[in-house]
């Protein structure tokens, strides 16, 4: 059973294949990591799932339907959130305000979407924050903030992208508690991100993509030791150069035990 699952999905703009036949599923209740050097289609590939653009070829399935062709806001209606790199808060209006702007998906009335986005706020940590015009906050405290919008449509898969990005790392340190109890309380997880040490924390399976093709796929600590992940990451030769290096640290260790 998956709640999310990608199916051979290429995405083109003109002549450029952002996105090349990626496959990919998300069992309900994990946090699953989409990984890559920048460039590699991460966003791309995220837009496509969220329905913000439609693939070139392939499909997605959300709980087994097929919703390739499904609008974004129906998407958010079915249970599918997402967070956005560059934070675009309505800057005069107030936290609450900013975060009931999501719960009004389902909650018609004010009232009643501002007692849910208080409720959200708490869950994020920005409680205190609640009335202070969204401009105010820290570039932390919009990070919560977005997240806290994506929250309170009431999701039941929640894509993160690149959430920790910008932050010092008392602050990653800070959130990574937070997006560990969204997924206790049964929200699924699907994040992009570049923090490599937050990503291993947080993930059950991890994929990874470059240059728009999937590479790699599984638990944290077989991606960290792959090859074909490292020559992505640091450049062609570099998992032949570590690995003699790690011989020759070896070899030292033992002539010193010698």
């Amino acid at each position: 059973m998956t709640i999310l699952r990608v199916e051979n999905v290429t995405k083109r703009f003109g002549g450029l294949v952002a996105v090349d036949d990626a496959s990919l599923s998300v069992t309900p209740g994990s946090i699953t990591g989409l990984i890559g050097p920048n460039g590699a289609g991460k966003t791309t590939l995220f837009t496509v799932i969220s329905g913000f653009a439609a693939p070139t070829t392939g499909r997605v399935l959300f709980e087994e339907r097929d919703i390739t062709r499904v609008e974004a806001h129906e998407r958010a209606r079915m249970g599918i959130a997402r967070t956005f790199q560059i934070v675009q808060p309505f800057a005069t209006l107030s936290v609450v305000e900013n975060i009931a702007v999501g719960a009004f998906l389902r909650h018609a009335a004010r009232a009643d979407a501002l007692e849910e986005a208080r409720r959200v706020a708490a869950e994020v940590g920005l409680t205190p924050m609640l009335d202070q015009p969204a401009k105010a906050l820290t570039v932390a405290g919009r990070k919560r903030l977005e997240l806290a919008r994506a929250l309170a449509t009431g999701p039941r898969l929640l894509l993160l992208d690149e959430v920790l990005a910008g932050l010092n790392p008392s602050e990653i340190r800070d959130m990574i508690p937070v997006i560990r109890a969204i997924r206790a309380r049964g929200v699924t997880i699907l994040i992009v991100e570049h923090v490599m040490q937050a990503v291993m924390s947080l993930c059950d399976d991890i994929y990874v993509l470059a240059q728009g093709k999937l590479i790699a796929q599984g638990p944290p600590a077989r991606i960290a030791r792959d090859p074909h992940v490292v020559e992505a990451y640091l450049g062609h030769g570099a998992a032949q150069r570590l690995q003699a290096k790690a011989g020759q640290i070896g070899e030292a260790a033992h002539a010193e035990r010698a």
